[in-house]
């Protein structure tokens, strides 16, 4: 008998069984069973709460030094810092032809500067607002050359920042013996790199000069990007004029302003966490040099760092998991 006979019954069992048999009936999509989003989120919870573990001390210093400080100060200084990521999302927006939507961006940059904590050299940061402007739409390249060219308006407005204060005020920007010689050796290193990588630097140049011509084009882009990136580094300033003045640190705002503006361009170029350990450094000898004491400058840096890192780091990054498992990143 042919595997056909048999009684019409017959032949609609066997279909049903080889058809419940079927290797293509079982398959499932990995990753329906695996929910790879769950695990990234807790993933990024996990560093989150060893990172918070692993800097405790710097915590609980920071929270006890600043027990006894103006609360109207510090008050202000967290109004600022809280303002930080919504100029970052303008200063984002405007590196962007294209329209993004405002209140991802906003929860966005929020989750990326927790996630800058994580990562050094700001590489959090970028994969974040990577991950996000192509979920938007754009193209890796163009994403990448969005992200060069908001980073360098940011550099660009701190030299300019630096450049009015230092000129408003002479005799405001003291440099520590030899650091003539240390700039000089630093810009021979980037003059070698730059000759080293030639063809990949002129290209990375281009294109955030196309990029910038790009944005120039739409008046409105180029207000949103130099005004997000002047008031954010502005911002930054006013966090640590705020807690110096909540701790009575005798210094003139302009002073401590120039100190944060050398000190956070300076801790750039330090591979480290979100300037974790760099800026903490560089602040403390910037503010020491313009006149603090040792002690009340380590004391805002820890108030800045608590302020700006630290009291931000749990709801960033509980966003930064939110935005993964909703599907904006």
């Amino acid at each position: 008998m042919t595997p056909a006979a048999g009684t019409p019954v017959e032949r609609a069992g066997r279909e049903v069984r080889g058809t419940a048999r079927s290797p293509a009936a079982r398959r499932v999509d990995p990753r329906a069973r695996f929910p790879w989003r769950a695990a990234v989120s807790l993933a990024v919870l996990g560093c989150g709460a060893l990172l918070a573990v692993r800097h405790w001390p710097v915590i609980a210093s920071g929270a006890v030094r600043l027990a006894g400080a103006d609360p109207g100060w510090l008050l202000l200084g967290a109004s600022a810092a809280l303002c930080t990521w919504a100029v970052s999302a303008l200063a984002q927006q405007g590196a962007v032809p294209e329209p993004l939507p405002a209140g991802r961006l906003v929860a966005a940059q929020f989750g990326a500067s927790a996630a800058n904590h994580l990562l050094p050299a700001g590489a959090g940061a970028g994969a974040v607002n990577l991950r996000f402007l192509t979920r938007c739409g754009l193209t890796v390249t163009s994403a990448a050359t969005a992200l060069a060219v908001k980073a360098t308006a940011g550099a660009l407005s701190r030299g300019v920042l630096i450049a009015v204060l230092a000129l408003g005020a002479p005799g405001l920007l003291r440099l520590p013996p030899g650091s003539a010689l240390a700039v000089a050796a630093g810009l021979s290193a980037l003059g070698a790199l730059g000759a080293t990588l030639c063809r990949p630097v002129r290209r990375a140049v281009r294109a955030v000069l196309g990029g910038l011509r790009a944005v120039h084009r739409l008046p409105g882009r180029a207000v949103a990007l130099w005004g997000g990136s002047l008031a954010f580094a502005l911002l930054h300033c006013l966090v640590v004029i705020a807690v110096s003045r909540s701790l009575s640190l005798p210094l003139a705002p302009e002073r401590v302003a120039l100190a944060y503006l050398v000190a956070s361009s300076a801790a750039v170029l330090l591979p480290t966490p979100g300037g974790i350990g760099s800026l903490d450094a560089a602040l403390a000898v910037a503010l020491t040099l313009a006149g603090a004491p040792s002690v009340a400058a380590a004391s805002v840096v820890l108030g800045y760092r608590l302020l700006t890192v630290w009291l931000p780091l749990l709801p960033g990054l509980v966003t930064l998991g939110l935005l993964v498992r909703r599907r904006v990143l």
